[in-house]
């Protein structure tokens, strides 16, 4: 449980960087950044207790929300730059670098690992992914 509400934490953190960053008058992009590494690697500390990851895991983990999440600010913040109001394009780039995430984490993760990330809400996560993407299709 505790897992889960940091996760929610992180997640919403993200989502409220620009609000942040656009707040702080000297350099947002800075600003953002600094604050994506905090969240980052807040969640690499509460996965390698919770998972009891090896140092390899912690590497990899480390890389791939590094990665994917820099890649999902930038993405946002053309939207957000191009003036889109359409919150689907908002959730679908979210959705989009979620599931990358995803996939790249099973890949990660040994079956126990990976069954204890499934119940920390990544598997409801996930579903509710799959159906965001049924409904645009």
């Amino acid at each position: 449980m505790k897992y889960k509400s940091i996760k929610i934490f992180g997640i919403c953190a993200l989502l409220l960087l620009p609000f942040a960053a656009a707040a702080q008058q000297q350099d947002p992009d800075a600003e953002e950044i600094k604050q994506l590494r905090e969240v980052i690697d807040k969640t690499v500390e509460n996965y390698e207790s919770l998972l009891d990851l090896e140092v390899w895991q912690s590497f990899y983990l480390d890389s791939i929300l590094t990665h994917d999440y820099d890649a999902m600010r930038l993405e946002l913040k053309g939207l957000r730059d191009a003036k889109v109001s359409n919150s689907d394009a908002y959730i679908r780039v979210q959705d989009k670098w979620s599931e990358q995430i995803y996939n790249s984490l099973q890949k990660v993760f040994n079956e126990e690992q990976w069954a204890k990330y499934l119940k920390t809400g990544a598997a409801r996560d996930k579903k509710n992914r799959d159906k965001r993407a049924a409904k645009r299709n």
